[in-house]
């Protein structure tokens, strides 16, 4: 995944302000070559920008980017060795999938021999062998999207950059094409820089997520860290369901101050007369069930704790009498956690501090 070289893509000191409004705050980010990297976020979160700034289509307020060996703050777009798979496909409607493929090869003036061959390539790595002659209106919005992606590809750029691109599909085809967006980014093996505010698409297909927020990092991990460890309450509530504990309440279950979070997935509910013992490695917490929500996979019971917090408890449907879950609202229970699996969480970056450039 990583080269042994320079990064695919380097910024320093990155930002960019309109007017007031602050975008991104001097950014300080390495891309490796070859990897798969998502940029997650809410909107407005800087993440869009972050890519609009890589690819040329903004000039930054301040800092410098590099693709390589090569600053490539000041160039335009077009001289830059990347290209761009957005949302809405950007598909020419009066072109053959061929024509398509084959336009920016065309643009830049390639023999005709060559392009064919070339863009034949690229529908082939994208799994649209025999749709050549066929129309963008005679597709399916996943054929669509994977046309965006072979015209890219064929001018094989040192970088893609992809804007959510599979925003505007159903759940099942968008889940069907994260598959397949890995599977082709490791065959081409270039770097794959993927925009998306979905949390589930990010975990899915990334080497290393950045979670973004107030036009800053919150936190550069892999996706198993991410979710593991999070480092700060905002990426434990971003990425997945948490549990917080802090106050009062983590002074009593954890025994010291502090926030702390727990995944749902992490957190067993027994009847009271059932319970384990609290001991050295396992925590214990008595409640009552709220809520039952049954998910189809699995089974989300809200429980408040009489110490006072609420917790999501979260667990497979697989040999369980659903009935019997369902049948547990306003029932009391006790809930049991190992405690290395509660995770003590670090403040985010403060977003009212500014970066070195933004003093000067």
């Amino acid at each position: 995944m990583v080269g042994a070289g320079s990064p695919a893509i380097s910024v320093r000191g990155l930002s960019k302000h309109y007017d007031q409004v602050r975008a991104v705050h001097g950014l300080d980010l390495d891309i490796e070559d070859g990897e798969f990297f998502s940029m997650l976020g809410p909107s407005g979160s800087g993440k869009t920008t972050v890519l609009r700034l890589i690819a040329g289509f903004e000039p930054p307020t301040a800092g410098t980017i590099r693709l390589g060996d090569e600053d490539v703050t000041d160039r335009a777009p077009y001289d830059r060795d990347v290209n761009t798979v957005f949302q809405d496909y950007a598909i020419f409607p009066h072109m053959s999938v061929l024509q398509n493929v084959e336009y920016g090869l065309r643009v830049k003036r390639v023999a005709k021999p060559e392009r064919r061959r070339r863009a034949e390539e690229a529908l082939a790595t994208v799994r649209l062998e025999g749709y050549a002659a066929r129309r963008p209106h005679q597709l399916s919005g996943g054929q669509r999207q994977r046309v965006a992606l072979a015209r890219a590809l064929v001018n094989r750029p040192k970088v893609l950059l992809l804007d959510e691109p599979l925003g505007a599909l159903d759940l099942k085809l968008r889940r069907e094409m994260q598959v397949e967006l890995k599977e082709i980014q490791r065959e081409v093996g270039i770097t794959f820089v993927f925009v998306t505010h979905d949390q589930e698409e990010a975990l899915t297909m990334s080497d290393r997520i950045a979670v973004f927020n107030d036009g800053r990092i919150q936190q550069l991990a892999t996706p198993v860290e991410l979710y593991e460890q999070p480092a700060s309450a905002f990426v434990a509530g971003f990425v997945g369901t948490s549990n917080l504990l802090d106050g009062q309440v983590a002074k009593e279950l954890v025994g010291e101050d502090g926030t702390f979070v727990i995944r749902p997935e992490k957190l067993v509910m027994h009847a009271e007369d059932g319970a384990p013992a609290a001991d050295g490695n396992t925590a214990v917490a008595p409640g009552v069930v709220r809520e039952v929500v049954y998910l189809g996979a699995s089974t989300h019971s809200v429980v408040e704790l009489d110490a006072g917090a609420t917790l999501t408890v979260a667990h497979q449907n697989t040999d369980r009498s659903i009935d019997a879950a369902l049948e547990r609202r306003q029932q009391r229970v006790v809930l049991s956690w190992r405690r290395d699996h509660l995770v003590a969480l670090g403040r985010a970056p403060d977003p009212e501090t500014p970066s070195p450039e933004e003093e000067s």
